[in-house]
């Protein structure tokens, strides 16, 4: 026999245990698609340099470039981030609600910050290496 409250603590402890092991893999998790985001973004631009050779033909200064995919990039990552919140908002709303309803808005914030910033910052080197390589080797054989 062991009293209630200790035999609670027993459980709370191991469900703890999950939630920790789930929070860390959660977070391999965030890593690896950031990596995936960066690449995803690199090859994107690489793709396109035919496209931005021709606009850098036409009279569009590499400021102009940079700009727009800049702006390609930032509204992507934003729609990522806001439809993934979202959605893990619904994921979590059933144990959300029965625990009482505290989100953890600090942390939150700081990992959707941490995103952002990973996400520009792949985005910047991205464009960085895209507009560093010849376009008119690309424009040539379009």
């Amino acid at each position: 026999m062991a009293p209630a409250a200790e035999r609670l603590a027993v459980f709370h402890r191991v469900e703890n245990t999950y939630l920790a092991t789930f929070q860390t893999l959660g977070g391999l998790g965030l890593l690896l698609g950031t990596v995936g985001l960066a690449a995803v973004l690199l090859r994107n631009v690489l793709e396109r340099r035919r496209e931005l050779a021709l606009l850098r033909a036409v009279g569009y200064n590499a400021g102009d470039l940079r700009l727009i995919v800049l702006a390609e990039n930032v509204f992507l990552l934003a729609t990522g981030l806001v439809l993934g919140t979202l959605c893990a908002l619904v994921a979590i709303a059933p144990a959300w609600t029965e625990r009482g309803g505290r989100l953890p808005v600090v942390s939150l914030g700081w990992l959707l910050g941490a995103v952002v910033v990973t996400g520009l910052a792949a985005s910047l080197v991205a464009t960085a290496a895209s507009l560093r390589a010849p376009l008119l080797s690309s424009l040539r054989t379009e």
